[in-house]
């Protein structure tokens, strides 16, 4: 494939009209509609046509979770989606996970508060995966160490091992995980 050209609004400009579409994301709570490369995927789309430079890209094969975030309520490798499969999502990034007000996430102030990231990179897509984390197990939704004697559909308590499991898929390159546990444990309710 030859190399692709950017516009100023860092779309690809190289398709093709009929290689493009319309398509409507609510994202950070503002509705968002923009003419996308129907190959573009979420994490390219955030970054480079909105300027929300939270999500980053780490390994672009949905293996390190760098660029995690929500869509409708659930985490994903943003890496790994078509924008375009995803007209109509709610997408909440880093920077949309306080909501409009100044005051942090708990989350974020956790994760401040106990010192749960060294150089920060893989912070933001760890505060969306644990915010994720958080709802799964309200809505009962068991992982690799749920005891499956456990009554199906009930909240699943966090415990230290349920953290570590679920949040499996991010990863820190400088070790910060026994402070993002706690962080995670510093906000279950």
């Amino acid at each position: 494939m030859g190399s692709q050209q950017h516009g100023g609004s860092g779309q690809d400009t190289a398709a093709s009209p009929r290689h493009r579409s319309d398509t409507t994301l609510r994202v950070n709570g503002t509705p968002r509609t923009l003419t996308v490369d129907n190959r573009r995927v979420l994490l390219d789309l955030l970054r480079e046509d909105l300027g929300l430079i939270g999500a980053k890209k780490g390994c672009d094969h949905g293996q390190c979770g760098a660029c995690t975030v929500l869509v409708d309520g659930r985490r994903v490798n943003s890496c790994l989606l078509l924008a375009v499969a995803l007209d109509g999502c709610e997408i909440t990034t880093v920077e949309g996970l306080a909501g409009d007000g100044e005051e942090l996430h708990p989350l974020q102030r956790a994760f401040r508060k106990r010192d749960a990231f060294q150089c920060g990179y893989c912070t933001p897509g760890q505060l969306c995966s644990a915010a994720g984390v958080l709802a799964e197990a309200a809505a009962g939704h068991p992982s690799h160490v749920t005891d499956p004697a456990r009554p199906s559909g009930e909240p699943v308590p966090l415990d230290r091992e349920e953290i570590r499991e679920r949040l499996s898929g991010n990863l820190c390159r400088c070790g910060a995980y026994p402070h993002i546990v706690e962080a995670v444990e510093d906000v279950i309710p």
